[in-house]
């Protein structure tokens, strides 16, 4: 088999980590099989190099942050590669360039346009292990650094194992698999033996932290055989699968929650053709990114309400394009409310059975938590809460939907 393996931070965090990725690694090679490690820049080495970025300039170039971010991950592959090798196991390291990891120019966010992957492919025909830094690639015309945003790693091996053909990407970290609610916050929740990638978009989207969006996406579009797995035992992990019809049979799969949010709410806006379109363009051309549109007429249909959700992170770059955009509207305010969080259920199962939304909403009401917002898709629903009541409600949907007895 080829198999393509995964390393995070935590995974990676100290030479003692890494020695243990290296036995790892070995024993899979041991086992007959060909690999290819991809892995992240050592726990808390990224924010390190932000800071010292920040200490000299107060808005970095996106372009030199590129190139500076990148290198952390290149230090964490050369000191695998140098483990293995340690263990009596050839083993190559490789950047994103010499991976043949093509992207846009989009610095700090880059998207994966294509991956030659050539030098990888010889190595691994050779019999070595090839160590990918994962996080960054290149730009084909110019060659310059590029990384993929916080959580790239994860897109690197996944896009790897598609451009290999690999029969597994083992995407390993610092929990044992996906569960059906952080057990920080429920200590009952039970750990999925799988999950569809339908189910896995919506919940890393809506705030799990065990995979980024970006690569469940691509997994999904190109069928990548994907499992979550644990670097510090040996437990089974989660695999995340296409969706067969005993997935269905399950009403809801997971509870999640992303305090990452805020709300802005533009009040009195004249109620006419085009308004939200140009509030909208402005944002977007902004780079942020809304999740939640909610819109009130006034009772006499001339003005109206418009709120919306970005990650909190953006909240005051997002109430200063708003206010100059209330402005050129003609609306009477602006207001902006970041004590807030957004709690979601989600399972494949709500697409043959009803009830879900009116039972979420049930739970809430009875513990005494106002829902600002109410989101739907296929197979979730979320609703923006306050964000002191996060946990609470954490536990009493997943006591709601019997999550922690297995299906």
């Amino acid at each position: 088999m080829l198999i393509v393996q995964k390393y995070g931070g935590t995974s990676v965090g100290s030479l003692e980590r890494i020695r243990a990725v290296a036995e790892r690694v070995a024993e899979t090679v041991r086992a007959g099989n060909r690999v290819a490690v991809v892995v992240s820049a050592m726990s808390g080495e990224t924010d390190r190099l932000i800071g010292l970025a920040s200490q000299l300039g107060k808005s970095p170039d996106e372009r030199e942050m590129d190139l500076l971010l990148s290198s952390g991950e290149r230090v964490s592959a050369a000191l695998t590669a140098i483990a293995v090798q340690d263990l009596g196991i050839r083993s190559m390291s490789f950047t994103g360039r010499q991976s043949g990891i093509i992207t846009d120019t989009a610095h700090t966010r880059a998207k994966i346009e294509k991956i030659t992957g050539e030098r990888i492919r010889k190595a691994l025909e050779s019999g070595a292990v090839a160590v990918i830094a994962g996080f960054q690639g290149v730009t084909e015309g110019t060659g310059d650094v590029t990384t993929l945003g916080r959580g790239g790693s994860d897109l690197t091996a996944v896009a790897l194992a598609s451009a290999l053909k690999a029969d597994l990407c083992e995407i390993y970290t610092d929990v044992e698999g996906v569960y059906t609610a952080d057990p920080n916050i429920v200590p009952e929740a039970r750990k999925m033996e799988k999950v569809s990638y339908d189910e896995m978009l919506e919940l890393a989207s809506l705030g799990a932290k065990v995979l980024q969006t970006r690569s469940v996406e691509f997994a999904k579009k190109y069928n990548v055989p994907l499992v979550v797995k644990s670097s510090f035992n040996n437990a089974a992990g989660t695999f995340i699968v296409q969706e067969d019809e005993e997935m269905e049979k399950v009403l809801v799969s997971g509870v999640t929650y992303d305090k990452n949010q805020s709300r802005l709410t533009i009040l009195g806006v004249p109620d006419k053709p085009g308004i939200a379109g140009k509030l909208f363009t402005q944002i977007a051309g902004a780079g942020l990114v809304v999740d939640m549109i909610v819109q009130n007429i006034s009772p006499d249909g001339k003005a109206a309400d418009i709120s919306f959700t970005i990650p909190r992170t953006d909240s005051r770059k997002g109430l200063e394009i708003t206010r100059k955009v209330a402005g050129e509207l003609g609306a009477k305010n602006v207001d902006l409310k970041e004590d807030i969080s957004k709690v979601s259920v989600v399972g494949v199962g709500m697409r043959t059975h009803s009830g879900v939304a009116s039972r979420m909403f049930d739970t809430l009401a009875r513990h005494g938590i106002n829902i600002m917002m109410i989101s739907t898709s296929e197979i979730k629903v979320s609703c923006v809460i306050e964000a002191k009541y996060t946990e609470l409600a954490v536990r009493a949907l997943h006591e709601e939907f019997n999550l922690e007895k297995a299906a």
